[in-house]
């Protein structure tokens, strides 16, 4: 059955607390249409991203608006320079970053990657690694996926990943490709199931970006 506004919003509070990473933070929640707003002020990035993917978790919500402000303790607060030694650092550790090709600027506890990978799970990865550090205010990934050779069969593999995902229903995805280029449209279930579905669209050789428009659709059961 479809949830309220009211249902969804005590659903997304009591996932907030539920997670030891965002519990104790002072978050407001707001939802309209499907649509959670997330409200307030926290102490850190990883929080604010921990909170997002709490909201994210949720069944029944459709799109999250991010509103959350991050503002450092004086306890955390950290000098530019010391954050982009400790980003490169991380990079250089993290052996799914390909860190030679990365370049790292930070500006005002705000960090901002550029330069481009192979894959889109090394892009992730070193955004992932840096998220969490002291002193960080906010991750802007720059690093763009280099273009490859694109594979002529791309559309058909793409549709063989999603069969064999289990949290991937393939008949309500259409795919489409054009010069490194993946579109996705059609409707799923819920958040974890759009993501699993741009996942394998990244994982094809060749992927230089996805146009994710597939849209979440809450099934109506009858009462």
């Amino acid at each position: 059955m479809k949830k309220t506004d009211s249902e969804l919003q005590r659903d997304t509070i009591d996932e907030l607390r539920w997670d030891p990473r965002v519990g104790t933070a002072e978050i407001g929640v707001a939802v309209k249409d499907g649509v959670v707003t997330l409200t307030g002020i926290v102490e850190s990035y990883a929080k604010r991203f921990g909170a997002i993917r709490a909201a994210e978790r949720v069944a029944g919500v459709k799109a999250i608006a991010d509103d959350l402000i991050v503002k450092l303790p004086s306890s955390l607060a950290r000098s530019d320079t010391e954050i982009a030694h400790v980003a490169v650092d991380a990079l250089k550790w993290n052996v799914e970053v390909p860190d030679d090709r990365i370049k790292v600027r930070v500006d005002d506890g705000w960090l901002i990657l550029e330069g481009d990978v192979d894959w889109q799970f090394e892009r992730e990865a070193a955004a992932s690694c840096v998220r969490h550090l002291t002193g960080v205010r906010g991750v802007s990934n720059k690093i763009i996926i280099k273009a490859r050779a694109f594979a002529p069969d791309v559309r058909r593999r793409i549709q063989d990943a999603l069969k064999r995902s289990a949290e991937v229903d393939s008949k309500r995805i259409s795919v489409e490709t054009a010069d490194g280029k993946v579109t996705l449209r059609g409707s799923v279930r819920s958040w974890t199931e759009r993501q699993d579905a741009e996942r394998a669209a990244w994982s094809a050789p060749g992927v230089t970006s996805v146009d994710d428009q597939i849209a979440i659709r809450i099934p109506v059961t009858a009462a």
